[in-house]
């Protein structure tokens, strides 16, 4: 895999701006989704915090997948990207098997944690995962291209729901509108960090006519969630609903997907340096703009490292000046 080549004309990694600032351009995934809500509170902080050197911009995005190919066609040189996602790039494995990218980018650091879970619809007549087993069913396994839709695909299908229901691709812009006109029976929705839903489940949380239920997880489905290396099994109370959502139970499984910040080695050392600081020494002003911000700390900003992908020179200065590096992590160069 030929991690981190030169971005091209289209790319902006490492160029100048009208303001002679380095300029960061982040794939944020979609409108109202949780991606989109940290990066714009990292570019606020950027600007009350930065050293002035470089800003930072979010673009809109199909998902944490798609950026991986959006990077690779030079169209970003930042993104938020989850770690089951760039494990399959690395190895070409669906749905890089068969349109495998070029490039990777170099990993930063951990910026949020989705927990994704099943809730049914009032009138659907399910209560667990168990009545999927008969079919017939439309579910919501999230928009397609998002890394949230990859793994929750996966789980979905090893456990054996996916053949006999009919699966709702709609974007998650439309998808309230799909609750609200009664043609969905269940939904795959998730939160960050424990703290609030996602900005698109809000919205179905409220359009939904207070007719959201939580469904309980059989054992069958827990155990999908178990055997996959890209999820975490977690199980905790409800948060972020405006609604009673435990008519049937009152525990949410949640099968969660860990996100980082990923950078180009085109963009100097030194500003992903000053973002890992940043975050880990602003969080409250992340949060100030982002109610589900976590709260910033090197275990937390390192546990998305993985082996075999170079960090991001920058982010290995400061995790190393940190006494937070693993010598088995392998080491970016800048360019």
């Amino acid at each position: 895999m030929k991690a981190g080549a030169g971005l091209g004309v289209v790319g902006v990694a490492g160029c100048l701006g009208s303001d002679d600032k380095v300029t960061v351009t982040i794939g944020g995934t979609s409108s109202g989704s949780s991606t989109q809500a940290a990066g714009q509170a990292l570019s606020r902080a950027v600007n009350e915090h930065g050293d002035g050197s470089f800003n930072v911009s979010v673009q809109e995005t199909e998902g944490w997948t798609a950026n991986l190919y959006e990077y690779d066609d030079d169209q970003l040189n930042a993104m938020g990207v989850d770690n089951n996602s760039i494990a399959k790039a690395m190895e070409d494995e669906d749905p890089f098997d068969e349109d495998p990218v070029d490039k990777l980018p170099h990993q930063g650091f951990m910026f949020t944690a989705l927990q994704i879970h099943w809730v049914g619809l009032e009138g659907s007549g399910l209560e667990s995962t168990a009545d999927l087993q008969d079919g017939g069913y439309t579910i919501y396994p999230i928009q397609p291209g998002f890394g949230t839709r990859l793994l929750t695909e996966e789980i979905i299908k090893n456990a054996g729901l996916w053949e006999d229901n009919e699966i709702n691709n709609s974007d998650t812009g439309d998808i309230p509108g799909q609750v609200e006109e009664g043609n969905v029976d269940a939904l795959c929705l998730y939160g960050s960090n424990g703290m609030e839903l996602s900005g698109w489940c809000q919205e179905v949380d409220v359009r939904s006519n207070d007719g959201l239920h939580l469904l309980e997880v059989d054992d069958n489905f827990r155990g999908a969630i178990e055997d996959h290396p890209g999820a975490i099994l977690e199980e905790f109370e409800p948060y972020g609903y405006e609604q009673d959502v435990t008519k049937v139970t009152d525990t949410v499984v949640s099968w969660t997907l860990a996100a980082q910040w990923a950078f180009s080695p085109e963009i100097p050392a030194k500003v992903t340096k000053e973002l890992a600081r940043i975050s880990l020494e602003h969080h409250d002003t992340l949060r100030e703009s982002d109610n589900a911000t976590p709260e910033f700390d090197l275990d937390f900003m390192t546990s998305t490292v993985i082996e075999g992908l170079e960090v991001h020179e920058g982010v290995a200065d400061f995790f190393e000046e940190n006494d937070a590096w693993d010598d088995a992590w392998e080491r970016g160069e800048a360019e």
